[in-house]
């Protein structure tokens, strides 16, 4: 019972009003069959009475077929004119619909503009640059210090004080070598040979072998 009482919404008059103009559309199509039946059965008898030589039949039945024209064409006129009214009610009810939606966003709209801050939403932009800002200069000082501590120029630098402290050594080795030579005047007779003078190539890559230097 309570559905009976109901009251029906703008959907319902508008889908009860569609249904309505396509049944009057529906009868002004089965209209315009029966008199174009009609049409031809009047043009075929206007043929036999003009063969059998009855003018005055022919007259009537012609002017019968005139009327009838027209009463066809009205039909035309009519279904357009329910075409029209079913496409007005649908914009109709799209424009009420769009209208209804425009309503609804512009609370929603009004809602959040009274909870929106502007110079508050400003500062929490201005305030997120700066730190993001920051956060880029902080970055590119962290990557040049580590650049700096891992950069190969001073991988080079270690490694010539390496080979600079194995030659001294060397060095070192040579001079006791030097030093427990001959003297120039307690030498024995005749010319001292290049390799009691000084230590040849050969003893240098021995001791470079010998400390672990390819």
């Amino acid at each position: 019972m309570a559905s009976v009482f109901k009251k029906k919404s703008v959907d319902d008059i508008i889908r009860e009003q569609s249904k309505e103009l396509r049944g009057t559309q529906r009868q002004i199509t089965r209209d315009r069959a029966a008199l174009e039946k009609q049409e031809k059965q009047m043009e075929a008898e206007i043929k036999k009475m003009a063969k059998s030589g009855n003018r005055e039949a022919c007259k009537i039945l012609a002017k019968q077929l005139v009327q009838l024209r027209k009463q066809k064409n009205r039909t035309y006129a009519v279904s357009s004119k329910v075409t029209s009214m079913s496409t007005q009610t649908k914009v109709m009810n799209s424009q009420m619909k769009m209208a209804g939606a425009m309503s609804t966003t512009a609370k929603t709209m009004q809602a959040v503009n009274k909870k929106m801050d502007p110079q508050k939403t400003l500062k929490t932009m201005q305030d997120f640059q700066k730190e993001n800002m920051r956060m880029g200069m902080t970055e590119d000082m962290i990557n040049d210090t580590l650049d700096e501590i891992f950069d190969e120029s001073g991988d080079e630098e270690e490694s010539q004080d390496i080979v600079s402290q194995v030659l001294d050594e060397i060095g070192i080795e040579i001079s006791g070598k030097m030093v427990r030579a001959p003297a120039a005047g307690k030498s024995l007779p005749g010319t001292a040979s290049p390799k009691q003078a000084a230590i040849s190539d050969d003893e240098i890559e021995r001791q470079l072998r010998a400390l672990g230097v390819d």
